[in-house]
């Protein structure tokens, strides 16, 4: 998939948990591309807000039903007020957010990916800075997209442990522990 614009949303306000990438049948159902590890927000009927793709400010919606698709790893949502293809096509590649105080409480080193953006990447065990975290890629692995300092070059980092040693949300750091190679000379 596509890196998403986090940019966008205030991270202080909303959380991106999917986005619309087309309608699914004729009756105004929709499918989303998850991005929350939390699916009961897809499944579970309720408020959720919509901000469409030439938008900056996400509207209410209400989410009246969901259901997973296994085989194609989305979710088939409808919205109240969606009733037909041609509603949803108007829909496509806009986010679907939750406001931020919505968010289930994560175990110790647990992280909501969306918090990393902004966060300055230093070299585990050495002094200084060597980049951003300037965006998300979700690939087998998530990805860090880091915007390094001396270099007009980014570097795609794997968000594993074995890689990422070290994030501080408080002090907005992040430390690293490159295989050789993955980052350029």
């Amino acid at each position: 998939m596509p890196p998403r614009d986090l940019s966008k949303f205030d991270r202080n306000q909303w959380l991106p948990i999917g986005w619309i990438v087309g309608p699914q049948g004729l009756k105004g159902e929709m499918r989303i591309y998850p991005d929350t590890d939390f699916p009961e927000r897809f499944e579970e009927p309720g408020k959720r807000w919509l901000c469409l793709p030439y938008q900056s400010e996400p509207e209410p919606v209400e989410l009246l039903k969901g259901r997973y698709l296994n085989k194609k790893g989305l979710y088939i949502i409808k919205l109240a007020g969606t009733n037909s293809r041609d509603q949803v096509e108007k829909l496509k590649q806009s986010t679907l957010l939750v406001p931020i105080h919505d968010r289930p409480v994560l175990a110790q080193n647990e992280y909501y990916l969306p918090d990393l953006v902004g966060l300055d990447v230093s070299l585990q065990g050495q002094p200084g800075v060597i980049g951003q975290v300037i965006s998300l890629i979700s690939a087998g692995n998530d990805l860090l997209e880091i915007q390094l300092i001396h270099s007009p070059e980014k570097a795609l980092v794997p968000f594993v442990k074995e890689i990422v040693t070290s994030i501080n949300l408080e002090t907005r750091t992040i430390e690293i522990a490159p295989p050789p190679g993955l980052l350029p000379d």
